[in-house]
């Protein structure tokens, strides 16, 4: 029964508030594509969709089936969608939570970086999840994560760590507070009741912040999304002098 929960928790997908964002505008960067994490769907990052667009983005808020393929199947799935909707002659330029960032990690490992602009990463369990490791043989993970779910623990078979250093312009923002103490319990502190703080750490990352956010909120957090806004307008968490 316990396992049970455990598994039910690790899935739970959650929901919340908004903010406007109205800051660092550069007319030079216009695509921006979006990648919920495991379990969601593009509601959970309409808030984010929203600020972007109110910067004058092209927004592209994907919807992908994270629970029926691979890593592999749906980093060429959901971000071939993407691009094939953001203008042509446009960068590229990312923001995901979760196992959206290990898709875009996987895709640019194994196709051309050309029109790669800037991304920005929540949560992103870029070495793994010990919770995976503890849980993926439990009864029902599977059927709730699905076959991704499994690739992202922190053994030999793991995705995330058998790709290399990133080569694009990379801000990871990762989450100190746990509305699942169980999980958290699973993890090395600070954590976010899913990913450690260590392990959303990739070499080649270009800036690096924590919040004090649950990793189900993160997308929603008036702070997160203002840093979002900055990474990919600037290159930096931090917003620059005028």
């Amino acid at each position: 029964m316990i396992s049970r929960w455990l598994v039910l928790i690790w899935a739970g997908a959650f929901v919340s508030h908004t903010m406007p964002a109205d800051r660092f505008i550069d007319d030079t960067i216009d695509c921006v594509i979006l990648l919920h994490g495991l379990t969601r769907t593009s509601r959970s990052m309409q808030q984010i969709e929203q600020a972007l667009a109110a910067q004058g983005f092209h927004v592209v808020n994907v919807d992908y089936p994270s629970r029926k393929y691979t890593i592999e199947t749906l980093a060429s799935m959901a971000i071939d969608q993407g691009i094939t909707e953001c203008p042509s002659d446009s960068k590229v330029n990312f923001v995901t939570h979760s196992l959206g960032g290990i898709l875009v990690r996987y895709y640019f490992a194994v196709n051309a970086k050309a029109r790669l602009g800037r991304v920005v990463m929540l949560a992103p369990p870029n070495r793994g999840s010990e919770v995976v490791d503890r849980l993926k043989a439990f009864p029902g993970f599977d059927f709730l994560n699905g076959p991704a779910g499994s690739q992202l623990g922190t053994g030999v078979d793991s995705v995330p760590l058998n790709l290399g250093p990133v080569e694009f312009e990379l801000g990871v923002i990762a989450g100190t507070a746990s509305i699942n103490p169980i999980l958290s319990q699973l993890l090395p502190n600070p954590d976010d009741g899913k990913v450690s703080v260590a392990r959303t750490k990739v070499a080649g990352m270009k800036d690096f912040v924590t919040v004090t956010h649950a990793h189900p909120f993160l997308m929603d957090a008036p702070e997160v999304i203002e840093l979002v806004i900055s990474f990919i307008k600037i290159g930096s968490f931090a917003p620059q002098s005028d």
